[in-house]
């Protein structure tokens, strides 16, 4: 009996697995075509009326870690099968909760990148899009500076989650 089981298993896995391998390149819903193979990222110049100094290297390197995690792409220089090019256009902190004492109670800090993604092997996939991502903080316990830097770093985990699937899962 449990030798059937398993035997009806395998019939149903197995095939499964074989069309996953078949059909480009899949991960967290991206579709890669199998003949890309290199791509570039060039740095994101920090054109806001607020800077950072890190902020752009920062947001460039989550970048280019989110494409070395979630594909098989080679990240090179120049000449590539397909580009990412673009500024931080945007990088602002404004209440969005007032307290009776005219004081704000809760802040948002927004980051907005403008993106060009150039596909050479398929044009056609190619954009120019703005991407904005924001996080809500409070300076009740801790200062900006002291959160700054986190809040940061998880803005650029939902703008690089959102370039890359517009460019490789077509949304």
């Amino acid at each position: 009996m449990q030798k059937t089981i398993r035997y009806i298993i395998g019939l149903v896995i197995f095939p499964l697995l074989l069309m996953q391998q078949s059909c480009g390149y899949k991960l967290s819903g991206a579709s890669i075509p199998p003949e890309m193979k290199t791509i570039s990222v060039q740095f994101f110049e920090n054109n806001s009326s607020l800077v950072v100094p890190y902020l752009s290297q920062q947001f460039t390197e989550a970048l280019k870690e989110r494409i070395r995690s979630q594909s098989r792409l080679n990240i090179i220089r120049s000449d590539a099968d397909a580009n990412f090019e673009g500024r931080i256009s945007d990088y602002s902190i404004r209440p969005v909760a007032i307290q009776g004492n005219e004081r704000a109670g809760l802040n948002r800090l927004t980051i907005t990148v403008f993106v060009k993604y150039t596909n050479t092997l398929k044009p056609e996939q190619g954009f120019e899009q703005s991407f904005s991502r924001f996080k809500d903080f409070s300076v009740q316990t801790r200062t900006l500076q002291a959160q700054e830097a986190d809040l940061i770093k998880e803005i650029n985990v939902q703008l690089t989650e959102d370039i890359f699937n517009r460019a490789f899962a077509n949304w």
